[in-house]
């Protein structure tokens, strides 16, 4: 069904694991002199994409510059693995089962390393992301593994587990 899905939905793999495809940007955009220091250039006001990952792969830990908030769609719930830029770790279940602490909607703040995996065997996680100012890949940083051991050593092996 995975395939079937990728296929349907025109999506195409994504640098950090997994299959994506753009499906919002907003026209409008937000002058460089009003945003965040970190940030070169204009940004959109949000962009949306749809985001798949297959069961036994993940999404790499990477970081970009803005808040991202994943949605729940179809498959499995998936598990985001979180590392805070002062290197507490944490992770989230994004899915439907809300009475057991899944949360159909969650944001990984601007800065935070963050990778995932699907959390059932055998299955597939479909959710979408939206980026706020828009997701650029001027913004988007993939980790690596080496420099991330180095700053955040005690969480070597989560670490080595998600990085390419």
């Amino acid at each position: 069904m995975t395939e079937q899905i990728v296929e349907k939905l025109g999506l195409q793999p994504h640098p950090e694991g997994g299959y994506f495809k753009e499906i919002y940007r907003s026209e409008g955009v937000i002058k460089n002199d009003s945003l965040p220091v970190a940030i070169e250039g204009e940004r959109n006001y949000a962009t949306g994409i749809y985001f798949l990952l297959p069961s036994g792969k993940f999404s790499a830990f990477h970081r970009i510059k803005q808040d991202e908030i994943w949605h729940y769609y179809k498959g499995s719930a998936i598990c985001l693995h979180i590392i805070s830029p002062n290197g507490e770790y944490a992770t989230q279940i994004v899915g439907n089962d809300i009475l057991n602490g899944e949360q159909p909607q969650f944001v990984v703040k601007a800065g935070d390393w963050f990778a995932a995996t699907v959390v059932d065997d055998n299955t597939y996680s479909l959710v979408g992301c939206t980026v706020a100012p828009g997701f650029d890949f001027d913004d988007f940083e993939l980790a690596k593994r080496e420099e991330l051991l180095g700053s955040f050593s005690n969480l070597s092996d989560i670490i080595v587990q998600l990085t390419l």
